[in-house]
């Protein structure tokens, strides 16, 4: 199996930044044993691919303790109905409105953004068009139900295919062909 990486065209830009912001860059650099260029580029990417639409499209923080209670809190039934009833719509315009379009690519690059922002680990490894994404959290058997139930539902109505997803409390795991 092979990871999918890409190699895009760089530029060089000047910014003047307070003392005080580039020392924090730094700081937090050497802290994740990056260069401080990679940390800046990594914190631009997220801001202007994430942040900038959390509030127009409607996304809220919650600390995670909280979250879990809540969804521990529901019967399978009632996560099932809410995923098929709009968890599922809520995904895809979300996807849609941030993406500019949704087409399988574009889901699936905003699906691992997402993830990636919600602080849950993601492993996407492909194989001759196979694609599987392991998603690892602690967010509970709820949760991956949930987003077990709506990812189907995603991509059989939009993409008129079959995922295979396996879940359990702390992962959920999908798997797709091209």
């Amino acid at each position: 199996m092979r990871e999918i990486t890409s190699k895009k065209k760089t530029s060089t830009i000047t910014f003047r930044f307070d003392t005080e912001i580039i020392e924090k860059l730094q700081k937090e650099a050497k802290n994740h044993q990056v260069t401080t260029n990679t940390l800046a580029t990594q914190a631009l990417k997220r801001f202007l691919e994430w942040d900038i639409y959390q509030p127009r499209v409607g996304l809220v923080s919650l600390n995670k303790p909280v979250f879990v209670k809540i969804f521990q809190n529901l019967k399978e039934k009632e996560i099932i109905e809410i995923a098929s009833t709009m968890g599922k719509d809520e995904m895809r315009d979300v996807a849609l409105f941030m993406k500019g379009e949704i087409n399988l690519n574009s889901f699936m690059d905003w699906f691992e953004m997402q993830m990636l922002n919600s602080s849950v680990h993601v492993s996407h490894m492909s194989d001759d068009g196979t694609h599987t994404f392991v998603m690892k959290h602690d967010l509970g058997k709820n949760w991956s139900l949930y987003n077990k139930t709506i990812l189907e539902l995603i991509f059989e109505e939009l993409f008129q295919k079959k995922i295979d997803v396996k879940y359990d409390k702390n992962m959920f795991a999908l798997r797709f062909s091209e």
